[in-house]
């Protein structure tokens, strides 16, 4: 029998790069993740399900959902560009990181004064569920979002330099932020108020975002020197691109929103049980799918770039039926561990048992997404690596239709448990899509279609 080693050898060339890539990338989620579970911990005994973790949870999700949007939106284009970048000379490679750093600082300083000042307005209108104490408490911790909102800018575009050179250490730095909230709050004398996670959080961005850029610029052989100017020849389909990307992301961006929305007019803390069990379900998503698919895109790209597109279509398929079955047991079991996990990381302090009950519930249901967020996140890359944003920016606005309609019907019936089976549900729509589009090549290399 072939050990694994020797399998391992057997593949294709493209197929271990994509293997060796998602290694490390699980190796640095695990690291991370255990942070950020630690992280968890502390907030939750600290903390218990109260108002102070309700309103850090809806800010958190409310303040950075565009910044968020933003990048995700960016890298998924931005990646492809870096990659055939690495073939141009160093003074064409210099000019476009330049203008790509300047434009991030415009529009990240912008985002952050838009967010302060528009943060009255978006209380009043999505968190009318919350009540007065927490919504005093989510305007203080905006002192720390706001300028996250560059500080996410600038970390997405170096993480984008380092993914395009195949280096993945920006997925352990993920959790900088997190590592610094949990020595805040540890260190904290008392934990009455919002300011262990307010200085944790602007802390942790600006050592993430700096740590970030001084890699990236080893990465590439030059800073980037942020200048103003579109002059780069990349930016023509750069823009285009992005511009029809943004589209699908703002959509599915809306998704994180709209729970917050849903679980605030449930009360009862809805939002604190619905923060504790996607953190936890964050875990096994992050360690599973993201894994392979921040792995895959440079690999396809690169493929691509080499004009081989069906072998980059059909090493995309093979690995997302892996990681479908990969995504099935990782449920099952997680079904059967959900509330021995819950009391685990969380029940201690101010976490009794009934919340561990009411976390588990909730965690169970979302489980039911696994094996639909691990076969679909290879697909995405591969129709970003083929050009096809238009049809993804299609399946987005699709995904987020459902979202909003199920979570509509399932929320009063099933409370917090039926927001999350509302996203099973958008996850299971988004794989049929992308599987049948993806069983169909592309008929043209258009950079927008």
């Amino acid at each position: 029998m072939k050990t694994f080693s020797q399998r391992l050898a057997g593949l294709h060339a493209d197929h271990r790069r994509i293997a060796k890539g998602a290694a490390r990338v699980a190796f640095f989620l695990l690291l991370g993740k255990f942070a950020g579970a630690l992280k968890e911990m502390a907030v939750a005994y600290r903390y218990g399900v109260s108002d102070v973790v309700d309103a850090y949870q809806f800010t958190l999700t409310m303040a950075g959902w565009l910044p968020v949007t933003i990048v995700g939106a960016l890298s998924v284009v931005l990646i492809p560009v870096l990659v055939r970048t690495r073939r141009e000379d160093r003074s064409a490679r210099a000019r476009f990181l330049g203008e790509l750093q300047g434009c991030a600082l415009v529009l990240g300083v912008a985002l952050a004064v838009a967010s302060y000042i528009a943060w009255p307005y978006l209380l009043e209108l999505a968190g009318q569920g919350l009540d007065p104490r927490t919504q005093r408490m989510t305007s203080q911790l905006m002192f720390a979002f706001a300028p996250a909102a560059l500080l996410t800018l600038m970390t997405g575009i170096s993480a984008a330099r380092l993914r395009a050179h195949e280096r993945h250490i920006n997925t352990l730095l993920d959790s900088v932020p997190a590592v610094v909230i949990l020595v805040w709050v540890l260190l904290a004398v008392t934990v009455d108020d919002v300011g262990p996670l307010l200085w944790g959080t602007l802390v942790g961005y600006l050592i993430q975002s700096a740590w970030l850029l001084w890699l990236a610029s080893r990465a590439d052989g030059m800073w980037g020197r942020p200048r103003l100017g579109f002059s780069a020849h990349q930016w023509p389909d750069l823009v285009k691109a992005a511009g029809v990307m943004l589209i699908g992301q703002i959509a599915m961006s809306f998704v994180g929103p709209i729970d917050q929305y849903t679980a605030a007019n449930l009360g009862d803390n809805a939002n604190a049980t619905l923060g504790y069990a996607a953190r936890l379900l964050s875990l096994v998503l992050g360690l599973g799918a993201a894994s392979v698919g921040r792995a895959a895109l440079p690999v396809l790209a690169d493929v691509h770039s080499r004009g081989d597109a069906a072998h980059a279509r059909t090493v995309a398929l093979k690995w997302s039926v892996w990681m479908l079955g990969a995504g099935a047991a990782a449920a099952a079991l997680g079904w059967l561990l959900a509330p021995w996990g819950v009391a685990l990381l969380f029940e201690r302090g101010a976490f009794t048992d009934q919340d561990t009950q009411a976390v588990a519930h909730v965690l169970r249901w979302g489980l039911l997404q696994l094996p639909f967020y691990f076969g679909v996140l290879i697909l995405v890359q591969l129709l970003a690596s083929q050009n096809r944003y238009r049809i993804m920016a299609g399946i987005a606005v699709a995904n987020f239709a459902i979202k909003a309609v199920m979570n509509q019907v399932l929320a009063p019936t099933m409370g917090t448990a039926g927001i999350m089976l509302a996203t099973s549900c958008m996850y299971a729509l988004s794989y049929s899509c992308y599987v049948i589009v993806a069983l169909r090549p592309p008929e043209t290399a258009s950079i927008a279609r």
